[in-house]
């Protein structure tokens, strides 16, 4: 069973999200921050992340920077209702950017490494 980093801050998405991934069979830890986020990624190094861009008590960017100091290929999905935000982050690092809101086949789909999934409200 692959497992996932979920970081999020507004915890109703997050429930969502842990939900939807968990239904699909992924073993999911969450964490309401980049800081807290950070902290679970090396206890337990996952097999993906999956992370906000926007929180409090530590950024996504600042995230996907630690993670990739630490590991350079590791699947990073950014998340983000900003464009501009989500360009950024693949410029550094994140593997697959998702625009908010989305549907949970589109980042089941990022996941399981389909490049053909276009991110669409929904």
């Amino acid at each position: 069973m692959l497992s996932v980093l979920l970081i999020e801050d507004e915890d109703l998405l997050r429930d969502r999200i842990r939900a939807g991934l968990e239904d699909a069979g992924y073993r999911v830890r969450d964490a309401g921050s980049g800081n807290q986020g950070l902290r679970m990624f090396e206890a337990e190094r996952p097999d993906m992340v999956v992370t906000d861009l926007v929180m409090d008590g530590g950024e996504g960017i600042e995230s996907i920077l630690a993670i990739r100091r630490t590991d350079p290929e590791l699947p990073i999905v950014a998340m983000s209702g900003n464009p501009q935000y989500l360009h950024n982050s693949a410029q550094l690092g994140a593997t697959y950017t998702l625009l908010k809101p989305f549907a949970i086949g589109q980042l089941l789909a990022l996941l399981a490494g389909s490049r053909a999934a276009v991110p669409v409200p929904g």
